[in-house]
């Protein structure tokens, strides 16, 4: 009787992390895997196109409807108990990462009994300001196996008296789709649709609501970005509500009428990757492009006042800065002056993780 592995998805992050789970269980015979999508990240630019680019169809789309995190997490309880209904039990329900998906998931898999597995065990900024944080944390608690990406997670799982053999230091599965598909990235004709194929370029991601939905904080990143572009073009997919927002605050114009700020709609995973793999900085508030620059080898200054990822900071190419103007400045000159730290890529982000996971849980 083959064992039945369910792995419940919300967003982009979360599909980024489970594009090798079918692909690797061909070598585990025993192990059935099925894919279910809350519907989280709805469209075709946050969704569809994710899974055409890696030839991911999900099993089973619970379609929950765009709402409040409350409303979301409620529907995404009523909709798994009806599939269930329908397919029956797992022997184990995955949930990747700390979105609102992962909660939900968290909590159904505990009031029916299901055993859970949480891939991005242990991760941990210390901020309980962000709703991740929260996520994180009653995920682990309600979790019955930790797959852990990076030191600190099998660190934090550990002082927090977790049972230490359900905790399982296996890299990070978002590695593995960047090594699955690296000829597709390099393919991507993304530089030359930007037209910056022959100019060296800074790629910027911003959306936190700490930066952009304050007036003072985003002048101080349109002054950034003026300061950058003195010498770069700026690649920066930029957030609806950070246009909003800039239209607002009467900063429009200083974004449309910088003609080395080249401003997209939310990328396509093959482009961003690529736009990492041949940018000469980034600048983010975000959290995954920590690890991916750090896989890439590139200089990351991540405008904010803490990580869940330590490890990108400790070891790779990242480095947590407060939004001070003249510290960032500071920063860039090292970067061109060749004085930054080169970093080096952590143990066990190798594209294997996948396999480690399904390896455990077949063993189990």
């Amino acid at each position: 009787m083959k064992k039945k592995l369910f792995i419940l998805i919300g967003t982009r992050p979360n599909f980024i992390k489970v594009t090798q789970f079918k692909k690797c269980a061909e070598r585990f015979p025993d192990l059935q895997i099925t894919i279910i999508h809350t519907g989280q990240h709805y469209d075709e630019k946050m969704a569809d196109v994710f899974f055409k680019q890696f030839n991911l169809t999900p099993d089973h789309y619970l379609n929950i409807s765009p709402a409040s995190a409350n409303k979301q997490i409620a529907e995404i309880l009523i909709k798994m108990e009806e599939l269930i209904d329908k397919i029956g039990k797992p022997h184990i329900l995955l949930v990747p990462g700390d979105v609102n998906s992962s909660l939900a998931g968290a909590l159904f898999a505990n009031k029916l009994g299901i055993n859970l597995g949480h891939i991005e065990a242990g991760l941990r900024s210390f901020d309980k300001t962000m709703p991740e944080e929260l996520n994180r944390i009653i995920t682990d608690e309600l979790s019955d196996i930790y797959f852990v990406t990076e030191p600190s997670g099998v660190k934090h799982l550990s002082n927090e008296q977790r049972d230490k053999n359900k905790i399982h230091y296996v890299g990070n599965t978002m590695i593995d789709t960047m090594v699955a598909y690296e000829n597709e990235i390099d393919d991507s004709p993304v530089l030359k649709n930007l037209n910056i194929s022959a100019d060296p370029f800074v790629l910027m991601t911003m959306h936190r609501p700490a930066t952009v939905d304050n007036k003072n904080e985003l002048s101080k990143l349109i002054e950034l970005i003026e300061h950058v572009t003195h010498k770069y073009k700026i690649i920066f997919p930029i957030h609806p509500r950070t246009i909003k927002n800039a239209r607002e605050f009467g900063l429009y114009n200083r974004i449309t009428e910088n003609k080395n700020l080249i401003c997209t709609e939310p990328l396509d995973y093959f482009s961003f990757q690529k736009l990492i793999k041949h940018c000469v900085f980034i600048l983010t508030d975000s959290g995954g492009i920590q690890e991916e620059s750090t896989f890439r080898q590139k200089p990351c200054l991540t405008l904010r006042p803490n990580t869940e990822r330590p490890v990108t900071v400790d070891e790779g190419t990242n480095t947590l800065l407060t939004f001070d103007l003249n510290e960032v400045k500071a920063y860039i000159q090292l970067i061109e002056n060749g004085d930054y730290k080169k970093g080096r890529i952590p143990e066990k982000w190798d594209g294997k993780a996948t396999e480690r996971i399904l390896k455990i849980l077949n063993e189990k």
